[in-house]
């Protein structure tokens, strides 16, 4: 047992764990925790009611359930969608397929600010699909969720499709020996081992949504108590030097992404446990 462990030791390509951890902090400490701290030091200058002031106003508030309602739903939908776009790719032959598999990473690859202005032309009255719909999107909140749902969509198609594609077709033939339908053997077999990674793939989509800010200041339209999002809100703070009121509610998103991000985070345990159970 010592000969294997030290074996096992000397021929690991990683570096040894001290050192490995030492690094892992090091680095974390300089690229997220030092920037998040002074986060929090910038807003410890307030009085708690000054932050309570700075972070429940009604502009504020009107931003939060903007900015959380539309990534909470764009994700949502991304996570139905993209599990079918998924689908699509790896179960079946089509022609162009290569092309489409390109087109979802699409959103990875174009910068945001030229996002937000095709998506703006596309969408506006007078654009190719706005003027036919019945309701107005550019610059309303309709248009800020459009956004969002499209700079998701490649998060939950990247993450699931691997999973799809270990699949076995074996184990869909067996539930249909066995008498399944197709919803069910959707439903009982293929769901409970795509269910973690769908949900990582929400969870991604829902934490690139919610810091979005460039394909979304061209579509919102940007006004105050109807389609500003919190990022925005913290830009024009900061424009106004008013650095405290700024970190207040960064350290607000923050804390409450961080909490919506540990639940998702359970979800995922609890899938894969009960996954492994059955």
């Amino acid at each position: 047992m010592f000969f294997s462990r030290t074996l096992l030791r000397r021929h690991s390509v990683l570096p040894g764990f001290d050192l490995a951890l030492g690094f892992t902090l090091l680095y974390l400490s300089l690229i997220v925790l030092l920037p998040l701290s002074a986060a929090f030091l910038k807003t410890f200058t307030l009085t708690w009611g000054a932050f309570w002031d700075a972070v429940t106003s009604p502009r504020v508030m009107a931003s939060y359930r903007l900015t959380f309602g539309a990534s909470f739903l764009g994700a949502a939908i991304n996570a139905i969608f993209g599990l079918v776009v998924a689908w699509v790719l790896v179960r079946y032959e089509f022609p162009f397929k290569r092309v489409i598999d390109a087109l979802v990473d699409l959103p990875f690859a174009l910068p945001t600010a030229v996002a937000g202005i095709a998506l703006t032309a596309i969408y506006a009255q007078n654009g190719l699909i706005g003027q036919y719909l019945p309701f107005k999107v550019s610059y309303t909140p309709v248009g800020v969720f459009v956004a969002l749902t499209f700079i998701g969509l490649p998060f939950v198609v990247r993450t699931v499709q691997p999973v799809l594609e270990h699949v076995s077709k074996e184990l869909e033939e067996a539930s249909a020996t066995l008498g399944a339908s197709r919803w069910q053997t959707f439903r009982h077999v293929i769901f409970p081992i795509v269910s973690p990674a769908l949900l990582t793939g929400f969870a991604l989509a829902f934490a690139r949504a919610l810091g979005e800010y460039g394909s979304v200041i061209f579509i919102a339209g940007n006004m105050p108590m109807v389609s500003e999002i919190t990022p925005l809100l913290i830009i024009t703070k900061l424009e106004q030097y008013d650095y405290a009121g700024a970190t207040a509610i960064a350290v607000v998103m923050l804390v409450v992404s961080f909490a919506l991000m540990l639940t998702i985070n359970a979800l995922q345990s609890w899938a894969r446990r009960r996954q492994g159970g059955i």
